[in-house]
């Protein structure tokens, strides 16, 4: 979904050629799984990190136009609304010292996004959903001027058949909304982490992504107010959710086939099935021909990049042009700081090599794993989840004694030294022991502030430019 369209109309005719090629290319990306064509070595890490431009006031400021051309980076790209960018960084290869290198990255990134921010009279920020931001500033006004926003917004409300989109989210309080546009969706900001995985074990690593998503998100939310609303730990997820809700061809009733979605089961052999699916069960919502060859399947991607999996397969080219496969893992929340995201991928990186190798599909239900991932979002540290002794375990304790453990051993088992292991993990436990994620710590604050969120937002933002990890910070 990153590329910029030439139109924001389409034929049926249109319609229908985007269809076949979609069917050929999906037919050709299987043969080529027969033909063992894709790049089969190692692992490579990367990231992506959504942020905030704000004001001096802490609001949305929508700037990014020109923020962009002053940046100058071709890494930092346009997002949804007009006061959030894309920062990006160059693939690592997974082994010692890979830790340390995406954090220096982002840090030399982010050091230089904020120094243009200054210039503007403006302040970057990474939280998962702005505290401040008011319904006004998500109007289509905001929306960065790219083409392909446009047509996604009318793609999605004509698909709906012009029905409103419906916002019903019931935490401590509780928020419904109707919109007549999918703005909502970019109040919801990530740190986005990829995964190049050999291609025959790619159903593996997927579906244990797929189990990890429930103790990464309990030990990592930060997205716990909405228009000053408290409601789930991780508001992001319902938020995404229904901001851009389409069913598949069956309609909206269908309600294991979402825009947005946990999915609808683990893969049995390979990540083909999940193309599969994508052809067979989604609408497309850009129809637009490509240009590039077919043998980088440009169609198939393009389809695969808007649907919304938390766990989503992607595929690549290396710099030879041989194609891969990656996992996106779209669960976390961008912030509270560079060390706290960079610990959660480290949680991430480890739980999810140590789990590749287990039959998680046996041990945890894809059922009961769905289920782990909204009692998490919904309750963060406080959750109960089921892990794969089949017992259910509140989260602290399944972090602490399970999947901590279990991500060390698969950091170990990537080469990393034991001092980068214990230097990140070693963050997230200690945020686990106190039971202060981002999400937390708003609440706490903003209580002992008297809801003040302006007050809260301000005292957010110094810590997160002291760079100190959230479990450290003072309510």
């Amino acid at each position: 979904m990153g590329q910029e369209i030439a139109r924001t109309e389409f034929s049926e005719a249109d319609h229908r050629a985007f269809a076949s090629r979609l069917v050929a290319e999906t037919a050709a990306l299987r043969t080529l799984a027969e033909k063992r064509g894709f790049a089969g070595e190692g692992f490579v890490a990367g990231f992506e990190l959504e942020a905030w431009l704000l004001d001096h006031a802490g609001r949305p400021n929508p700037v990014n136009e020109a923020y962009l051309r002053a940046l100058a980076d071709p890494l930092v790209v346009p997002e949804l609304s007009r006061f959030n960018v894309e920062l990006n960084a160059p693939p690592v290869e997974v082994g010692a010292g890979v830790l340390a290198e995406l954090e220096e990255s982002l840090l030399t990134t982010w050091d230089a996004c904020q120094r243009v921010a200054h210039g503007m009279d403006a302040v970057l920020a990474m939280i998962g959903i702005l505290p401040t931001i008011r319904d006004a500033d998500l109007n289509l006004a905001n929306m960065s001027a790219m083409k392909r926003f446009d047509v996604l917004n009318a793609q999605v409300l004509q698909q709906r058949g012009g029905a409103p989109i419906e916002i019903d989210i019931a935490g401590e309080d509780a928020l419904h909304l109707r919109r007549h546009d999918v703005m909502l969706e970019a109040a919801t900001t990530s740190f986005q982490l990829h995964l190049q995985v050999p291609f025959d074990a790619a159903a593996r690593y997927y579906n244990a992504s797929l189990a990890t998503c429930a103790p990464l998100l309990a030990a990592a939310a930060n997205s716990s107010l909405l228009f000053g609303h408290r409601l789930w730990q991780e508001t992001r997820v319902p938020l995404f959710e229904q901001a851009v809700e389409l069913g598949g061809y069956r309609g909206l009733a269908e309600p294991t086939v979402r825009r947005v979605t946990f999915g609808r089961g683990y893969v049995t052999d390979s990540l083909l099935e999940v193309f599969e699916e994508n052809l067979e069960h989604y609408p497309v919502l850009l129809p637009i021909p490509q240009n590039e060859p077919a043998a980088r399947f440009p169609h198939l991607r393009l389809h695969n990049g808007a649907i919304w999996r938390w766990v989503r397969p992607l595929v690549g080219f290396d710099a030879a042009g041989r194609p891969h496969l990656r996992l996106e893992q779209r669960v976390l929340p961008a912030g509270p700081t560079v060390l706290d995201m960079i610990a959660n991928a480290a949680l991430y990186f480890g739980l999810v090599h140590a789990l590749a190798r287990q039959p998680v599909e046996a041990d945890l239900p894809f059922d009961v794993a769905r289920a782990n991932f909204y009692a998490a979002a919904r309750h963060g540290l406080a959750a109960e989840l089921t892990w794969l002794d089949g017992r259910r375990h509140p989260a602290r304790d399944l972090l602490l004694e399970a999947a901590l453990p279990q991500a060390r051993a698969g950091l170990v088992a990537f080469g990393l030294s034991t001092t980068e292991i214990e230097h990140y993990l070693g963050v997230v436990e200690a945020r686990v022991r106190r039971g202060q994620t981002g999400a937390a710590w708003q609440l706490r604050r903003l209580a002992r502030l008297d809801g003040d969120l302006e007050r809260m937002m301000d005292d957010y933002l110094e810590n997160q430019r002291a760079g100190a990890p959230v479990h450290e910070w003072n309510t």
